[in-house]
């Protein structure tokens, strides 16, 4: 079989597809599932039966509408459930759809607490089943162009790394209810910022051993502090950084440095010896993390990944292995901020 579009040749099976949270999110997986070939969506879970139909309906799909995760799990025929609810609802589904023997796509954040994110992972290397977690950026070009240098070694020895996060959320229409408490959002990293924490993991490929962090709020709407700021440190040495605001009044802000001894990026802006006699900084046409906007975002590049790694029996990779390690990240900062001194991670 064929991936629509490309001229590569793909495994016969079909793969079974449902859906657990049909919101924003779930509609940009059903526009990546319908460009191949060999997915196809046959569930559709939400709080409601009606929620779920109007769902399906939305997106013409030719799929049963239900209110209940069993139904789906029952099916022998389902192979993938995408996890896509709200936070604190992630891990006793992800868990439910591992003892079911069905691979799971996880949205962004896994969990809210580092006891779920113990079972969420005992439940999946039990089951044998292959996950993904929506940390989308991988696939974006900017962020891939970046790991590339580093890998290659353009950017030399790697010094010191950021990204931030800056996305007000404050009283927006876009902005559920769930969004704005700690216990079905969780915190500012944990909510969005992991997105942050999980680029600047990525493009220098190092494990983080230490986190100090401070937050601080500025409105009453969010029952969690809004910003968080969280200073890191690899196990080679390097440094790093990651800011998270969601009660900034500003426009969509996804900044991505690293610097290096033989290089540097600045978002899409180059600097270093590769290019002798430069003066300053190089801007490099590409796409940018630039919007919050899901249908921005590359999920083709996850849905592709995943679906070729259950084709070849492959890690797909940000696994919830992987993205274990961004949540302790996220869950280290609280801890170290409530407390006023560094984490060591791995968390116990």
């Amino acid at each position: 079989m064929r991936r629509e579009g490309s001229g590569e040749t793909m495994a016969s099976k079909i793969w079974n597809v449902a859906i657990v949270g049909p919101g924003w999110v779930a509609g940009a997986y059903v526009t990546s599932f319908r460009k191949r070939a060999d997915v196809r969506v046959t569930h559709v879970i939400g709080r409601t039966v009606a929620k779920a139909r109007a769902f399906v309906d939305r997106y013409s799909l030719d799929c049963a509408a239900h209110d209940d995760l069993r139904a789906a799990l029952a099916d022998k025929s389902v192979d993938i459930v995408a996890v896509l609810t709200p936070n604190n609802l992630h891990a006793e589904q992800t868990i439910a759809a591992a003892k079911a023997r069905k691979h799971v796509i996880i949205e962004k954040p896994v969990c809210l607490s580092l006891r779920e994110l113990t079972a969420m992972r005992s439940a999946v290397r039990a089951a044998r089943v292959k996950t993904i977690v929506g940390y989308v950026l991988h696939w974006n070009p900017l962020l891939q162009m970046i790991r590339r240098n580093v890998v290659e070694g353009h950017l030399g020895q790697i010094i010191y790394a950021e990204a931030d996060y800056l996305h007000g959320i404050v009283g927006k229409d876009y902005t559920k209810a769930w969004h704005t408490t700690v216990a079905t959002s969780g915190t500012s990293l944990l909510l969005a910022g992991c997105h942050a924490v999980d680029a600047v993991r990525f493009v220098v490929g190092r494990k983080v051993v230490e986190v100090s962090a401070y937050n601080t709020s500025r409105t009453r709407e969010l029952d969690y502090p809004g910003t968080e700021l969280v200073l890191l440190k690899f196990d080679d040495g390097s440094i790093g950084k990651v800011g998270s605001c969601l009660e900034c009044n500003m426009p969509y802000v996804f900044n991505i440095e690293v610097f290096g001894t033989k290089g540097s990026f600045r978002n899409n802006q180059f600097a270093g010896d590769a290019f002798k006699g430069q003066t300053g900084f190089a801007s490099i046409p590409t796409i940018l993390p630039d919007s919050a906007d899901v249908s921005h975002h590359p999920f083709d590049g996850e849905v592709d990944h995943f679906i070729d790694c259950l084709n070849r029996n492959r890690r797909p990779v940000p696994d919830l292995e992987d993205a274990a390690e961004t949540t302790e990240v996220c869950l280290a900062a609280e801890t170290s901020a409530r407390l006023g001194k560094a984490v060591r991670l791995p968390l116990k």
